[in-house]
C-alpha cells in the first residue's frame, strides 16, 4: 500500500443518501442526491462520504443489515421507474414527515412501489431491458443469487431467524434450496430486479460526481449481521455453535461512549477458516466495495489485530476479553488480489501500538476527531498541530453530537481551551472548528453535514447504545448561500481545491 493510492489534500462532506430532502419519505439516489452533488462542488468540496449503503437491519442501523454486498432498497429513486414507465406517476403521491424517516411507514410503502415497479417492467418485456438485468445478474452471481434467495426465504418466514427456517433451507440442503429456487423464481428475480436497479443508480450518481470532480468515500462496517445472507450462505466462516446461533459476539470495551462497553451482537469470525482459503470471502467484499466507492473507510480496524469477543449469553460487554485479528496476512491477501487500496483506517477508542504499526506499515491514514482533542493538553494527538499529513480529520463522526451540541454539553476544561486555542466566542464555534480541521495539515478532511449547517444537538444522526437513531433529514431551506461561500473560501484558502488562486468576493 502506497500513501499515493488516496487522493491528495481534498474536503468533503459526511452525509447519508437517507437524510437528503425528497417527496417519497427518504433521501433517495434521485434529484437531490444530484443537487447535493452540485452543492458540493460550489462549496469547493470534493469528497462525499457516506454510511454503509446496504440495507438496514436491527434499529434501522446502516451498520447491521441483511447483506454486506448488496445495496439498500430504499435509496432506490422512484422517479426514474416511473419515467421508464414502469410504475404510475399518482402511485408516487405521498404525506411523509420531510425531516425525519419514519422508517415503519417509510420502508413498507416504498417496497411497494418497487414491487409495482417491477410488475411493469415484467409486463413491457423489453428485450433490450431484460438483456441488461440478465448481464448485471451474471456479473454479480457471487453474491446475488445467495442474497436474493435470502430475502425471498426472509419473506416467507418472518419474523424468524434463518436459524429458525425448516432445517434443511437453514442447513442450505442442495435439494432444499432447489425446490426453493423453482418454487421462488419471481420473487427471487424481483429482489435482483430491485438491486440492478439500485447498482444502476449509484453508478449514474458516481459517473455525474465524477464530473464534478467529487470522489465517493463508502463506509464498510468490519462484522456484518447474524440473520444475513452473509451468515446464512457461509455459515463456516463464523463462530456458531450446531444450531447456527453465534457462541461469541462483537463489541468494544467501557469507552468514552458508554461505561458498560459497546455490545454490538454481529458475529464474530472464525478467521482460521477465512485465512485458510486465502480470504477470498473478503477478497470479494472489498472488490464489491470498490466497485462503489473510490475511498473505503474501514470501521474498527482495531480488529484487525485483536477484537473483543463477548460471550453471547452476556448482556453487555463489560466481561469480554481480547482475541487476535488476521493481521497483515489479510491485507497481503487483498493487496495482492486487487492491488493497493485506497483505505481510510477508522482507529479511535483503545489504540494500541500494535494497531498504529500495522496502519503505518500498510500506509494507511488514520482518523482524528476534533471534539475529542480539548479534553486534555496541548499535547493531545487529535489537536491539529499534532497531526501527521497521513491522516484524516473529521469535526465529528455520525456517532458524535453536532458542533453546538457539543459546545453546548462540553465540560468547562474543553470549553475553555477550545476558546483559547480557536480564539473564539460562543456563537462561532461550528466555523472555527470547520475552519481549524481544513487548516490542518491532515491529507483529508471531513465534517458532518449539520455542522455546515450549524445545527443544534436535535439534529445528530446517532447516539451510540441508543434506539430511534439514523432518521434525520434536511431542508434545502436550511442552506443558506453563505455556506457554500464560506467553506468555500475556507477549502480554498487551505489548498484542498484545485485552484491556485483565492478568489475573493469583490
Amino acid at each position: 500500500m502506497t500513501e499515493a493510492m488516496l487522493p491528495q489534500r481534498r474536503a468533503g462532506v459526511v452525509l447519508h443518501p437517507t437524510s437528503l430532502p425528497g417527496p417519497h419519505g427518504c433521501g433517495d439516489l434521485g434529484p437531490g442526491a444530484y443537487h447535493f452533488v452540485d452543492w458540493l462542488q460550489v462549496a469547493g468540496q470534493t469528497l462525499w462520504q457516506t454510511l454503509p449503503l446496504g440495507p438496514v437491519g436491527l434499529g434501522y442501523s446502516p451498520y447491521m443489515g441483511s447483506s454486506v454486498l448488496a445495496g439498500n432498497p430504499m435509496l432506490v429513486a422512484l422517479e426514474p421507474l416511473a419515467a421508464r414507465g414502469w410504475i404510475s406517476a399518482t402511485s408516487l403521491q405521498a404525506d411523509f414527515d420531510a425531516l425525519r424517516v419514519d422508517f415503519t411507514r417509510v420502508e413498507p410503502w416504498r417496497m411497494a412501489r418497487l414491487r409495482e415497479a417491477f410488475a411493469g417492467f415484467v409486463a413491457q418485456n423489453q428485450l433490450g431491458d431484460q438483456q441488461a438485468l440478465s448481464d448485471w445478474a451474471l456479473s454479480q452471481r457471487s453474491w446475488l443469487e445467495d442474497y436474493a434467495l435470502f430475502m425471498a426465504l426472509d419473506q416467507l418466514h418472518a419474523p424468524a431467524l434463518w436459524t429458525q427456517w425448516p432445517s434443511a433451507l437453514a442447513r442450505r440442503e442442495p435439494a432444499a434450496l432447489d425446490e426453493a429456487r423453482r418454487d421462488m423464481a419471481d420473487e427471487l428475480a424481483f429482489w435482483q430486479f430491485v438491486q440492478w436497479q439500485f447498482d444502476t443508480q449509484w453508478h449514474a450518481l458516481k459517473a455525474y460526481a465524477h464530473t464534478k470532480e467529487v470522489l465517493l468515500v463508502g463506509d464498510l462496517p468490519i462484522f456484518g449481521a447474524h440473520h444475513s445472507a452473509d451468515c446464512w450462505a457461509r455459515p463456516d466462516l463464523y463462530q456458531l455453535d450446531d444450531d447456527g446461533m453465534p457462541t461469541v459476539v462483537a463489541g468494544v470495551p467501557p469507552d468514552f461512549f458508554s461505561v458498560t462497553g459497546q455490545r454490538w451482537g454481529n458475529p464474530l469470525y472464525d478467521w482460521a477458516a477465512m485465512q485458510a482459503d486465502g480470504f477470498a470471502w473478503w477478497i470479494g467484499r472489498i472488490r464489491r466495495q470498490l466497485e462503489l466507492a473510490d475511498v473505503i473507510r474501514i470501521d474498527h480496524f482495531r480488529g484487525f489485530v485483536d477484537y473483543w469477543e463477548i460471550p453471547a449469553d452476556e448482556p453487555t460487554a463489560v466481561n469480554g476479553s481480547w482475541r487476535a485479528g488476521p493481521g497483515e496476512a489479510l491485507f497481503a491477501a487483498l493487496t495482492q488480489a486487487l492491488g493497493d487500496l485506497p483505505i481510510i483506517a477508522e482507529d479511535l477508542g483503545i489504540i494500541t501500538p500494535e494497531v498504529v504499526a500495522l496502519r503505518e506499515r500498510l500506509g494507511f491514514p488514520g482518523m482524528r476527531v476534533l471534539q475529542f482533542a480539548f479534553a486534555g493538553d496541548a499535547s493531545h494527538p487529535f489537536l491539529p498541530h499534532n497531526y501527521e499529513s497521513n491522516t484524516v480529520v473529521y469535526t465529528g463522526t455520525h456517532d458524535n453530537d453536532t458542533l453546538r451540541g457539543w459546545w453546548a454539553g462540553c465540560t468547562p476544561h474543553e470549553r475553555a481551551f477550545a476558546q483559547h486555542y480557536l480564539g473564539i466566542s460562543d456563537t462561532e464555534v461550528s466555523w472555527a472548528m470547520l475552519r481549524a480541521a481544513l487548516m490542518s495539515v491532515a491529507r483529508l478532511s471531513l465534517c458532518q453535514f449539520q455542522d455546515v449547517l450549524e445545527l443544534d444537538g436535535s439534529h445528530r444522526m446517532n447516539t451510540p447504545g441508543t434506539m430511534g437513531c439514523w432518521s434525520w433529514r434536511f431542508s434545502w431551506d436550511w442552506v443558506q448561500p453563505h455556506m457554500a461561500t464560506t467553506l468555500a473560501l475556507f477549502t480554498a484558502a487551505s489548498g484542498r481545491t484545485k485552484f491556485h488562486r483565492l478568489q475573493l468576493p469583490d
